[in-house]
């Protein structure tokens, strides 16, 4: 006999962790008006709760590391962390709380509030549903790959510099990419 591992069921919704180990929270950024610079943030974790019989029944809650975030060069991850830019020491966490979906099927909108350096904003990401698995120890796992852009001034995030020849150093607009997989918050069942 063999244990299943399922989402833990409540009136019909299902309960989701964010498994860190397998998911990307990217972004890009033009540099100089004419190439982009990419990153990533390293530190992750949330939930979701969702109803599959009923989207419109669902909870997610997203927390990024500010300080965690990587883009391959100390010395500019440092300048990132300051209070040029998301001041991690004051504000540690980057927050995203979903508020509800639109569309059906695999491919879907998913709005909710992201909040970065304590100012919150409404924010609209293009989800896929990539499906979902048993792992090998009988977990039932799920995963979603979205895509979105924001304004960094809109979220205080204005540091710049002006260029001799015309434009600034860091483009206004962020290009986001995430990639994420939840396991099931167990609801062990036995198997024959």
């Amino acid at each position: 006999m063999t244990t299943a591992i399922a989402p833990e069921t409540l009136n019909g919704v299902q309960t989701w962790s964010l498994d860190a180990a397998h998911s990307n929270v990217e972004f890009a950024v033009k540099h100089l008006m004419i190439a982009k610079v990419k990153g990533r943030f390293s530190q992750v974790s949330g939930t979701l709760a969702a109803d599959p019989a009923d989207p419109s029944r669902f909870e997610l809650d997203v927390t990024i590391d500010a300080a965690s975030i990587d883009t391959r060069q100390e010395q500019r991850d440092a300048h990132l962390r300051s209070a040029d830019f998301f001041n991690a020491e004051t504000y540690p966490t980057i927050n995203f709380v979903g508020k509800r979906i639109e569309g059906e099927g695999d491919e879907f909108k998913v709005t909710g509030d992201l909040t970065i350096k304590g100012i919150t904003r409404e924010v609209t990401l293009d989800v896929t549903n990539e499906g979902t698995a048993t792992d090998p120890w009988g977990g039932s796992r799920i995963g979603f790959s979205a895509r979105g852009k924001i304004d960094r001034r809109d979220f205080g995030l204005t540091w710049n510099q002006a260029l001799e020849a015309g434009g600034v150093l860091v483009g206004d607009e962020i290009r986001i990419s995430i990639d994420v997989e939840f396991t099931a918050v167990a609801s062990v069942q036995a198997a024959a």
